[in-house]
């Protein structure tokens, strides 16, 4: 299970990297409504522009504890129960703002994952 848990850190750190680094300003087939960046989709969703740095800076230093987490183990918990809270409320504003399902699911599966690794312990 340490390999596999492992596994899933790198995953969840580089899918919230590449999401908030790297297409932070392009169009997903995934954003909110028909927003062309992450900023677009949080005035979609009826959030406040500070918000969108506030979540940016949770998610990326969330990636930045699971990467710390494969030498650290203790900072994988917090950090995927912030995560899991932060995907609850992802999905919440994809139906608030009635998205297909399929606009639904990295965030699905990112809430997945961050559920496995509260759940599984770091050995």
């Amino acid at each position: 299970m340490p390999i596999l848990r492992s596994i899933v850190q790198i995953i969840v750190a580089l899918g919230l990297l590449n999401v908030w680094l790297l297409h932070f300003r392009q169009r997903t087939a995934y954003r909110g409504g028909n927003a062309g960046s992450i900023k677009d989709e949080f005035t979609v969703y009826g959030m406040p522009p500070w918000s969108v740095y506030v979540v940016g800076t949770l998610k990326v230093g969330i990636a930045i504890c699971l990467f710390a987490g494969l030498w650290l183990p203790a900072v994988v918990f917090p950090a995927s129960l912030i995560l899991c809270l932060l995907m609850l409320g992802a999905l919440a504003m994809h139906a608030k703002v009635h998205d297909p399902m399929k606009k639904s699911l990295p965030a699905l599966a990112m809430l997945a994952f961050s559920i496995f690794l509260v759940l599984t312990p770091a050995r």
